[in-house]
């Protein structure tokens, strides 16, 4: 079983963003920190879920519990549905890539219980701020 704690964070809404993957499972422990453009953070919580799924599919789970304080993006997932058309393409990408595990949990947690990957999210920002100065 892999373990996938996401978060995105935007400074500003839209602003500078990120995001941050922790990806655990038996003798593997990845943390990813990615800075992104200017994006809205509901956007940035897809795009998170995205790249996790997109980073976890070579470790060819059957069993995948991802955790995530996106009520927007789990909400759409559990719908198989977005509301806002932006979102629609990523939410596509995400449904795919759920269809090819054979056991997917999402889980919302709240903000206190996803620490790390939040971090990890900040820490993107702060990289796509230095890129720009």
């Amino acid at each position: 079983m892999l373990e996938i704690y996401v978060d995105g964070a935007s400074a500003g809404n839209p602003g500078p963003s990120g995001i941050g993957i922790v990806i655990t499972a038996d003798g593997t422990h990845e943390q990813i920190s990615i800075p992104l453009g200017i994006l809205s953070n509901h956007e940035v919580e897809f795009i998170a879920i995205k790249t996790a799924l997109t980073k976890a599919i070579p470790y060819n789970p059957t069993f995948i519990r991802l955790y995530s304080d996106s009520k927007v993006a789990i909400d759409a997932i559990e719908k198989r549905y977005a509301k806002n058309p932006l979102f629609q393409p990523h939410l596509d990408t995400i449904l795919q890539l759920i269809d090819s595990i054979d056991l997917f949990f999402i889980q919302w947690i709240p903000s206190a219980s996803n620490k790390k990957a939040d971090d990890l999210a900040r820490q993107a920002i702060q990289k796509s701020k230095k890129k720009s100065l």
